[in-house]
């Protein structure tokens, strides 16, 4: 008879699940934060202590992924387990649905959340806080991880509902083409940042400010156009303009 793991438990897997990086460990990466998430579900489809067990230790195979995009995963390993559980699938299902996953799910989150959403939300903070001051970081810290918090949910319970089909669930999100939007967004956010902090300066020259501000947006996007990354030309650009903006400042006798 055919188990399945109820909604409370799955929820405590989940939350466990943010720990997934807590043991990172060189041998297997990511493995006993991912048999610590998904243990409660097996307590549940697994009565027999020796099964459980034997379930257990087939989830500390190595396992790396980035750490949103494997709440996926963690769901469809579920999925896995309970067709495991009631004898249609072979005990390997689950582990060879991780082994194919984690590559190419690592390679989806990285160019979502650490080349677009995180980016754009910390220029978003950071021009906010210039110009509203410190709450407007506060809400950006805030929006993001109520962002992510969000996807991974969507994951997981794609994950368990859809098993192998999650991959098509994540395709319909077309995470890579919202990449690419936040990531121009998140550009020209930080080298608007970049004009405020030349503004900032409070040159005397209002002229000479306005230019350093322009060139401080300008040269930045320029160099992100030919292949630089992203957080260095941020960074560049934000220093050059608070650095000239000092100049002008001192030069035209202002504070």
């Amino acid at each position: 008879m055919a188990v399945s793991v109820p909604a409370p438990t799955l929820r405590r897997v989940f939350w466990r699940g943010l720990l997934l990086q807590a043991a990172w460990n060189r041998r297997g990466m990511q493995n006993l934060g991912f048999a610590y998430a998904i243990e409660p579900a097996l307590r549940v489809l697994y009565p027999d202590p020796a099964l459980r067990r034997e379930a257990l230790r087939r989830h500390l195979a190595t396992f790396n992924c980035h750490p949103y995009m494997a709440a996926a995963i963690v769901g469809g390993a579920i999925h896995h387990e309970e067709k495991v559980a009631a004898g249609e699938e072979p005990a390997g299902a689950p582990l060879k649905y991780k082994e194919v996953l984690q590559g190419p799910l690592a390679a989806v989150g990285d160019g979502f959340f650490w080349a677009g959403l995180r980016p754009f939300f910390g220029a978003l903070g950071a021009v906010g806080t210039l110009l509203f001051g410190w709450p407007a970081l506060l809400a950006a810290v805030v929006a993001y991880n109520a962002i992510q918090l969000w996807l991974r949910w969507t994951f997981f319970s794609a994950g368990y509902r859809s098993g192998d089909a999650v991959v098509e669930r994540i395709s319909a999100l077309s995470l890579p083409r919202w990449a690419g939007r936040l990531r121009d967004a998140g550009a020209a956010l930080a080298f608007a940042g970049a004009a405020l902090l030349a503004l900032a300066a409070r040159a005397s020259d209002g002229w000479g400010a306005l230019a350093v501000s322009l060139l401080s947006f300008g040269g930045g996007w320029w160099a992100l156009s030919r292949g630089a990354r992203l957080m260095p030309c941020a960074y560049g650009a934000m220093l050059f303009g608070a650095l000239a903006g000092t100049v002008l400042a001192r030069l035209g006798g202002g504070p």
